[in-house]
């Protein structure tokens, strides 16, 4: 994210106080080396539907779909990632964006299909 200031300070309250239309971009997670070479791309945003493999943390090599995307929190919510809650329940565990990778597309919607094939031209 671009912003007038070089402070560490103003980035950081750039990013808490960013628009959700520029939050998306946040939401973005590495692509797996198969799907770099076919689209010459490095990175995505994430979106539901997607299939992600977790890189980080107590869920590392958990492999599920996207089940939904909090941009507020600036977290996703993967299927099969669960915790127990005090309750007994079973509730999804939030995680970064940036701790994931991202093994299969989503590619129902026409208008990403589009916009791949766009950026992956231009990259080309």
């Amino acid at each position: 994210m671009r912003t007038e200031s070089k402070k560490p300070r103003a980035q950081r309250r750039a990013v808490a106080n960013a628009p959700h239309h520029r939050r998306r971009k946040f939401l973005s997670a590495p692509l797996s080396d198969e799907l770099k070479a076919k689209y010459g791309l490095r990175s995505l945003p994430v979106r539901k539907g997607d299939t992600v493999k977790v890189m980080r943390g107590d869920f590392s090599g958990i492999e599920g779909k996207v089940i939904g995307v909090d941009r507020e929190r600036a977290r996703i919510l993967v299927e099969g990632i669960t915790r127990e809650s005090v309750s007994g329940e079973a509730k999804n565990v939030p995680i970064h964006a940036s701790k994931v990778m991202i093994t299969s597309l989503d590619l129902s919607d026409k208008w990403r299909a589009e916009a791949l094939s766009a950026r992956a031209g231009a990259g080309a």
